[in-house]
């Protein structure tokens, strides 16, 4: 086969999979491949279609919009075509992108910057102010009728809220149906109970629920909605526009929903700031998105700039990197925590998902699995939101083979074979074995983390290799390691040996809240082994509680005090702690708690960048919260000061820019520690 042959074989096969791809997405709402997968395809029929535009055709995706009409539904003719928008995958193609806008229309441009919400694109109609149709985007052309399940979503106002004389005769809406997080979780939850199949993400139970038959059902579903775009505006009333931001504030105050977080800019470094803060702050929202949109905001600049047949010059979309992606789920196992609980985990067949490579992904309990309804064998949807862990969201069922078994959990712990228990009234399940190898190691892990008493040098590995050597059988045996313990195992030489046991030695000195959290007691937090340690004094005095005393101690509640009267109950642990105390540890806090600090931040939020030298960013925190401030991990127009170490963020200094809040360095920051003022 000649290159020419070969070529044409490939387009048309992508061809094949991008329209049976985009039908499971856009039709039946029950997609077989992650949208990052999908726009692979997509991307690759177009390089090829460039290398060869002889292969180009009319009916060739790249030349289309969206997807097919449902019978379902009755059909609308669009007064003007709802088009796609051309999408950026990189800042590079961004700038190539504002450099074209420069280089083809006159003057200066300015840049509005929308989120792109990860939702279904909605025409809304009004006459005279009144809503009357609602239409899904369907083929660009012509779209489905769901007039009466958009009526039912609140935010959609019958009437807008604007006087009789700039009321435009016909007002066209175009805008994205979502469903926010906090719903579709509850959604979830109830399919789940129900026994009825999980949405995968929350676009496709939006999709589902505008898509109902019966519009009771789209209301029960807590559908939301934002205005993103005029369409077509006529009448006598009708206000006459310069720029896109005039048409968002009419909107607004029409009273239809338009985004707060939308940004006119000047400079494609603002445009920049703009897209890299909200990949990096996509998680504080209650709505997914998954990019941002650039448009141009001068409508004239925009009528010389045109559109092709499918998209406008003058917008574009920035996608940011694939947080959900599919693969094979190979086998389902369980690992055991320190506290003995049992979770399950996915062992995934190799897969990219938000710049990493993600083999292993947490099915969280016995029940989840069922929930979900995962078994090995299955093409499975994964995500990976942020920094969290990654998870199995479904399967793909329309993959399953035939007969594939159902996962049950085990009986027994898969370590050391000791039975595995469910307690009563909750979902987890755990190992009865307080001997279990995976629990010593986790135990002991846990207690030199970070987070207890932060012996560094300790890691994973070297713990375990110090458990196979037979040193270490609890934590308190690390206060028994010698020289010449160490030195005779692999990968130690001196400095790191002595390194070792001045850390170990320098962790005797941990406030006595570091050292319960290091017990590793079970529902015993941070918080609580602080409230625990401020208001006994003394670890002994702890041991020595009734769970009666215990609870009665303000901020630990039952719960809490069962997990600690029944942890110092065990005849090992208290002999553990004998150990301690005998190794020299720190038994004794402050009664009444810490001395309290002067409120010097009374409800003030300060922001931390960069790196300090006095301090880590968690002490900094730490810092302002004890002086009664806040510390989130973002700024807004509610900070009070912007912290900035050594190399801070630009887009939190950018931002802080923009809002007008001030950005101190770290002696300036350290002053108003102890004044409340620069």
């Amino acid at each position: 086969m000649d290159e020419t042959a070969g070529a044409a074989a490939r387009a048309a096969e992508l061809r094949g999979l991008i329209e049976y791809h985009s039908r499971r997405y856009y039709d039946l709402d029950d997609p077989e491949i992650s949208d990052a997968e999908f726009d692979g395809l997509v991307r690759d029929l177009r390089a090829l279609e460039e290398a060869h535009p002889d292969l180009v055709t009319p009916d060739s995706p790249t030349q289309k919009v969206g997807g097919s009409v449902s019978t379902a539904f009755s059909e609308v003719r669009h007064r003007m075509p709802m088009m796609s928008l051309d999408n950026a995958f990189s800042f590079d193609e961004l700038v190539a992108w504002g450099k074209r806008m420069e280089r083809y229309i006159d003057g200066d441009v300015d840049f509005v910057c929308e989120l792109k919400i990860d939702g279904i694109a909605i025409s809304l109609l009004y006459e005279d102010g009144r809503y009357v149709r609602a239409a899904t985007r369907g083929n660009g052309v012509v779209g489905e009728d769901v007039t009466d399940n958009v009526r039912t979503i609140a935010v959609v106002p019958d009437r807008l809220s604007v006087p009789p004389d700039r009321t435009p005769a016909v007002l066209e809406v175009r805008g994205e149906i979502y469903m926010p997080l906090s719903a579709f979780e509850d959604l979830n939850e109830r399919r789940g109970q129900a026994g009825e199949r999980l949405f995968a993400n929350p676009r496709n139970s939006a999709a589902g629920s505008l898509r109902q038959k019966d519009p009771r059902v789209t209301a029960s579903r807590e559908l939301a909605f934002f205005a993103y775009q005029l369409g077509e505006i006529t009448g006598d009333g009708a206000p006459r526009f310069r720029r896109h931001s005039e048409t968002l504030e009419f909107l607004t105050e029409a009273g239809l929903p338009v985004n707060p977080e939308i940004r006119r800019v000047t400079t494609m470094h603002d445009v920049d700031g703009f897209c890299r803060h909200w990949l990096e702050h996509r998680h504080s929202l209650d709505y997914e998105i998954d990019g941002a949109v650039v448009k141009v905001d001068d409508l004239a600049q925009r009528m010389e700039l045109g559109a092709t047949s499918k998209s406008p010059r003058w917008a574009i979309a920035y996608k940011f990197p694939a947080e959900q992606a599919t693969t094979l789920l190979k086998d389902v196992m369980v690992s055991i925590g320190r506290t003995g609980k049992a979770t399950p985990f996915a062992m995934l067949e190799p897969v990219q998902v938000s710049g990493s490579t993600v083999q292993l992904a947490t099915l969280h309990n016995e029940d989840q699995v069922a929930k979900k309804d995962v078994r090995p064998g299955d093409t499975v949807f994964v995500r990976k939101a942020g920094d969290v862990i990654p998870e199995v969201v479904g399967p793909v069922l329309s993959k399953r083979p035939a007969d594939l078994a159902e996962w049950l959990f085990p009986e027994t712990c898969p370590v050391c074979g000791e039975p595995l228990v469910r307690v009563e009234g909750e979902s987890d399940t755990f190992c009865t074995n307080v001997e279990c190898p995976a629990q010593r190691a986790g135990r002991i892990g846990h207690f030199a983390g970070r987070g207890a008493m932060d012996i560094e040098g300790l890691g994973e590995k070297r713990v375990m290799q110090l458990i196979d050597a037979g040193l270490l059988h609890d934590p308190a045996d690390l206060y028994s390691l010698t020289y010449g313990d160490l030195i005779a195992l692999e990968g130690f030489a001196d400095l790191s040996v002595r390194n070792l046991l001045a850390a170990i030695e320098a962790s005797k000195g941990r406030p006595l809240a570091n050292l319960l959290i290091g017990l590793s007691i079970r529902h015993l937090g941070g918080r609580g082994a602080e409230v625990l340690a401020g208001a006994m004094g003394h670890l002994d005095r702890i041991v020595a509680a009734t769970e009666d005393e215990l609870a009665a101690v303000e901020g630990v509640g039952p719960t809490i005090a069962h997990s600690v009267a029944e942890f110092f109950a065990l005849d090992t642990n208290v002999a553990m702690v004998d150990r301690l105390r005998q190794a020299g540890l720190n038994f004794e806090g402050a009664v009444g708690g810490e001395p309290e600090l002067p409120r010097t931040l009374g409800g003030k939020a300060l922001v931390v960048t960069g790196t300090l030298e006095s301090m880590s960013r968690d002490a900094a925190a730490d810092a302002i919260k004890a002086r009664g401030g806040t510390s989130p991990g973002s700024v807004s127009r509610k900070t009070a000061w912007l912290v900035a170490g050594a190399e801070p963020g630009a887009a939190k200094v950018a931002k802080a820019a923009e809002y007008g809040v001030p950005v101190i360095d770290e002696p300036t920051f350290l002053r108003v520690l102890e004044t409340g003022q620069p």
